[in-house]
Protein backbone atom coordinates (compact mmCIF):
# COMPACT_ATOMS: atom_id res chain seq x y z
CA UNK A 1 0.00 0.00 0.00
CA UNK A 2 1.26 3.52 -0.74
CA UNK A 3 -0.19 6.48 0.99
CA UNK A 4 1.10 9.85 -0.42
CA UNK A 5 1.43 13.19 2.04
CA UNK A 6 1.64 15.72 -0.44
CA UNK A 7 3.77 19.10 -0.38
CA UNK A 8 0.59 21.57 -0.18
CA UNK A 9 -1.08 19.52 2.90
CA UNK A 10 2.01 19.84 5.17
CA UNK A 11 1.79 22.30 8.51
CA UNK A 12 3.58 25.48 8.42
CA UNK A 13 5.54 27.11 10.40
CA UNK A 14 5.92 31.01 9.45
CA UNK A 15 8.34 33.60 10.88
CA UNK A 16 10.31 36.61 9.53
CA UNK A 17 13.40 34.02 9.72
CA UNK A 18 11.79 30.74 9.09
CA UNK A 19 9.69 29.32 6.80
CA UNK A 20 9.39 25.41 8.27
CA UNK A 21 7.02 22.36 6.54
CA UNK A 22 6.17 19.82 8.77
CA UNK A 23 4.53 16.49 7.63
CA UNK A 24 3.95 15.08 10.75
CA UNK A 25 2.80 16.97 14.08
CA UNK A 26 5.04 19.34 15.21
CA UNK A 27 4.68 22.51 17.99
CA UNK A 28 1.79 24.46 17.14
CA UNK A 29 0.84 22.23 14.66
CA UNK A 30 -1.52 19.82 15.75
CA UNK A 31 -2.98 16.76 13.12
CA UNK A 32 -4.20 13.44 14.89
CA UNK A 33 -3.72 12.22 11.75
CA UNK A 34 -0.10 12.62 11.03
CA UNK A 35 1.76 12.40 14.48
CA UNK A 36 4.60 10.28 12.85
CA UNK A 37 5.14 6.87 10.81
CA UNK A 38 6.16 3.82 13.39
CA UNK A 39 9.29 5.37 14.82
CA UNK A 40 9.60 8.59 12.59
CA UNK A 41 8.25 11.45 14.90
CA UNK A 42 9.44 14.47 12.78
CA UNK A 43 9.98 15.64 9.31
CA UNK A 44 10.93 19.35 9.27
CA UNK A 45 11.64 21.18 5.90
CA UNK A 46 13.34 24.08 7.13
CA UNK A 47 14.10 27.61 5.04
CA UNK A 48 16.08 29.45 7.81
CA UNK A 49 16.96 33.45 6.61
CA UNK A 50 20.30 35.06 6.53
CA UNK A 51 21.36 35.30 10.04
CA UNK A 52 18.62 33.52 11.23
CA UNK A 53 18.10 30.41 13.77
CA UNK A 54 17.28 28.47 16.93
CA UNK A 55 18.38 29.78 20.07
CA UNK A 56 19.63 27.37 22.57
CA UNK A 57 16.84 25.14 23.93
CA UNK A 58 16.42 21.42 25.73
CA UNK A 59 15.87 18.19 24.14
CA UNK A 60 15.64 14.83 25.65
CA UNK A 61 15.23 11.03 25.06
CA UNK A 62 15.03 11.85 20.54
CA UNK A 63 17.30 10.96 18.41
CA UNK A 64 17.74 14.09 15.70
CA UNK A 65 19.34 14.48 12.70
CA UNK A 66 19.73 16.86 10.42
CA UNK A 67 20.21 16.95 6.58
CA UNK A 68 21.35 20.19 4.88
CA UNK A 69 20.07 20.56 1.62
CA UNK A 70 21.21 23.91 0.58
CA UNK A 71 23.92 26.76 2.50
CA UNK A 72 26.07 25.90 5.66
CA UNK A 73 24.07 25.43 9.00
CA UNK A 74 25.99 26.38 12.91
CA UNK A 75 25.30 24.17 15.33
CA UNK A 76 27.07 24.58 19.16
CA UNK A 77 25.68 22.14 22.45
CA UNK A 78 26.30 21.65 25.82
CA UNK A 79 28.36 18.42 24.86
CA UNK A 80 30.82 20.98 23.90
CA UNK A 81 30.72 20.31 19.68
CA UNK A 82 30.96 23.43 17.85
CA UNK A 83 29.79 22.64 13.58
CA UNK A 84 29.17 23.75 10.65
CA UNK A 85 26.82 21.27 8.50
CA UNK A 86 26.69 21.72 5.22
CA UNK A 87 25.43 19.77 1.88
CA UNK A 88 25.88 16.15 1.63
CA UNK A 89 26.78 16.21 5.62
CA UNK A 90 24.48 14.18 8.02
CA UNK A 91 24.85 15.17 11.72
CA UNK A 92 23.04 13.38 14.27
CA UNK A 93 22.42 14.18 17.74
CA UNK A 94 21.56 11.55 20.54
CA UNK A 95 19.65 13.80 23.11
CA UNK A 96 19.33 11.15 25.84
CA UNK A 97 19.29 11.85 29.41
CA UNK A 98 19.20 15.64 28.04
CA UNK A 99 21.21 18.41 26.20
CA UNK A 100 20.80 21.89 24.80
CA UNK A 101 21.58 22.58 21.70
CA UNK A 102 21.33 25.83 19.29
CA UNK A 103 21.07 26.11 15.59
CA UNK A 104 21.72 29.16 13.64
CA UNK A 105 22.29 30.04 9.54
CA UNK A 106 25.81 30.57 9.17
CA UNK A 107 25.41 32.65 6.23
CA UNK A 108 24.66 36.57 6.57
CA UNK A 109 23.68 36.96 3.15
CA UNK A 110 22.06 33.18 1.57
CA UNK A 111 19.41 31.16 3.30
CA UNK A 112 19.88 27.68 4.74
CA UNK A 113 17.48 24.89 3.80
CA UNK A 114 17.70 21.57 5.59
CA UNK A 115 15.37 18.46 6.97
CA UNK A 116 15.29 17.80 10.45
CA UNK A 117 14.14 14.70 11.35
CA UNK A 118 13.57 12.95 14.70
CA UNK A 119 13.26 9.33 15.73
CA UNK A 120 11.73 7.99 18.49
CA UNK A 121 14.42 5.80 20.94
CA UNK A 122 14.24 2.30 21.45
CA UNK A 123 16.40 3.20 24.77
CA UNK A 124 15.78 5.74 26.79
CA UNK A 125 18.60 7.83 29.06
CA UNK A 126 21.20 7.22 26.73
CA UNK A 127 24.50 9.50 27.24
CA UNK A 128 23.86 12.09 25.10
CA UNK A 129 25.96 11.63 21.61
CA UNK A 130 26.92 13.50 18.84
CA UNK A 131 28.13 12.53 15.20
CA UNK A 132 28.96 14.55 11.99
CA UNK A 133 29.89 12.76 8.82
CA UNK A 134 30.14 13.61 4.88
CA UNK A 135 28.70 11.64 2.13
CA UNK A 136 30.07 12.93 -1.69
CA UNK A 137 27.32 12.81 -3.99
CA UNK A 138 29.03 10.39 -6.20
CA UNK A 139 28.09 7.77 -2.92
CA UNK A 140 24.63 9.08 -3.98
CA UNK A 141 24.26 9.37 -7.58
CA UNK A 142 21.81 6.65 -9.17
CA UNK A 143 22.17 4.86 -5.83
CA UNK A 144 20.50 4.84 -2.05
CA UNK A 145 23.42 5.43 -0.05
CA UNK A 146 22.96 4.10 3.76
CA UNK A 147 23.57 7.52 5.63
CA UNK A 148 22.49 6.26 9.29
CA UNK A 149 21.52 2.79 10.53
CA UNK A 150 21.11 1.19 13.61
CA UNK A 151 24.71 -0.57 14.15
CA UNK A 152 26.32 1.88 12.19
CA UNK A 153 27.28 -0.42 9.21
CA UNK A 154 28.90 0.16 5.86
CA UNK A 155 30.39 3.52 7.40
CA UNK A 156 26.47 5.20 8.43
CA UNK A 157 25.87 7.48 11.31
CA UNK A 158 24.50 4.82 14.55
CA UNK A 159 21.28 5.27 16.14
CA UNK A 160 19.33 4.43 18.76
CA UNK A 161 16.61 2.84 16.72
CA UNK A 162 16.17 0.16 14.54
CA UNK A 163 16.24 2.27 11.27
CA UNK A 164 18.21 2.57 7.91
CA UNK A 165 18.27 5.71 6.97
CA UNK A 166 19.43 6.40 2.99
CA UNK A 167 19.79 9.06 0.46
CA UNK A 168 19.76 9.10 -3.33
CA UNK A 169 19.63 11.25 -6.13
CA UNK A 170 18.08 10.09 -9.52
CA UNK A 171 18.28 12.10 -12.85
CA UNK A 172 17.15 11.22 -16.48
CA UNK A 173 17.25 7.67 -16.91
CA UNK A 174 18.25 6.57 -13.54
CA UNK A 175 16.29 4.07 -11.93
CA UNK A 176 16.75 2.70 -8.20
CA UNK A 177 15.84 -0.66 -7.14
CA UNK A 178 15.26 -1.59 -3.27
CA UNK A 179 13.42 -4.57 -2.17
CA UNK A 180 12.03 -4.22 1.31
CA UNK A 181 11.93 -6.92 3.96
CA UNK A 182 9.47 -9.16 5.50
CA UNK A 183 8.20 -6.51 8.61
CA UNK A 184 9.05 -3.59 7.39
CA UNK A 185 7.42 -0.39 6.58
CA UNK A 186 9.06 2.57 4.42
CA UNK A 187 8.87 6.80 4.08
CA UNK A 188 10.14 8.36 1.29
CA UNK A 189 10.70 12.25 1.73
CA UNK A 190 11.12 13.90 -1.99
CA UNK A 191 13.80 16.53 -0.96
CA UNK A 192 13.82 18.26 -4.39
CA UNK A 193 12.94 17.52 -8.15
CA UNK A 194 10.48 15.00 -9.03
CA UNK A 195 10.59 11.92 -9.71
CA UNK A 196 8.34 8.28 -9.67
CA UNK A 197 8.02 6.27 -6.91
CA UNK A 198 6.38 2.27 -7.54
CA UNK A 199 4.94 4.13 -10.85
CA UNK A 200 3.40 7.51 -8.90
CA UNK A 201 4.95 10.75 -9.81
CA UNK A 202 5.95 13.05 -7.04
CA UNK A 203 7.51 16.59 -6.45
CA UNK A 204 9.42 18.45 -4.31
CA UNK A 205 8.26 18.31 -0.32
CA UNK A 206 5.99 15.29 -1.03
CA UNK A 207 6.00 11.47 1.46
CA UNK A 208 4.94 8.70 0.90
CA UNK A 209 4.05 5.74 3.21
CA UNK A 210 4.67 2.38 2.22
CA UNK A 211 3.33 -0.98 3.83
CA UNK A 212 2.91 -4.42 2.99
CA UNK A 213 4.96 -3.74 -0.25
CA UNK A 214 7.86 -6.07 -1.58
CA UNK A 215 9.57 -3.12 -3.35
CA UNK A 216 10.58 0.39 -3.95
CA UNK A 217 11.62 1.85 -7.10
CA UNK A 218 12.77 4.92 -7.80
CA UNK A 219 13.13 6.25 -11.76
CA UNK A 220 11.73 9.31 -14.19
CA UNK A 221 13.87 11.56 -12.09
CA UNK A 222 14.33 15.51 -12.73
CA UNK A 223 16.79 16.75 -10.04
CA UNK A 224 15.50 14.46 -7.51
CA UNK A 225 16.80 13.95 -4.24
CA UNK A 226 15.10 11.63 -1.78
CA UNK A 227 15.76 10.51 1.97
CA UNK A 228 14.37 6.76 2.33
CA UNK A 229 13.35 5.62 5.65
CA UNK A 230 13.55 1.83 6.40
CA UNK A 231 11.51 1.59 9.48
CA UNK A 232 10.61 -1.82 11.80
CA UNK A 233 6.72 -2.07 11.96
CA UNK A 234 5.98 -1.48 15.49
Amino acid sequence: MLTIRKAQDRGQTKLDWLDGRHSFSFGRYVDRDHMGFHSLRVINDDIIAPGGGFPAHPHDNMEIVTYVLEGALSHEDSMGNGSIIRPGEIQRMSAGTGVVHSEFNHSKTDSVRLLQIWFIPDTKNVTPSYAQKSFPEKERRGQLKLVASKDGRDGAVPLHQDVDMLAGLVDGGERIVYPVRLGRAVWVQVARGHVSINGTALEQGDGAAMEDVGELMLSHGQGAEVVVFDLAVA
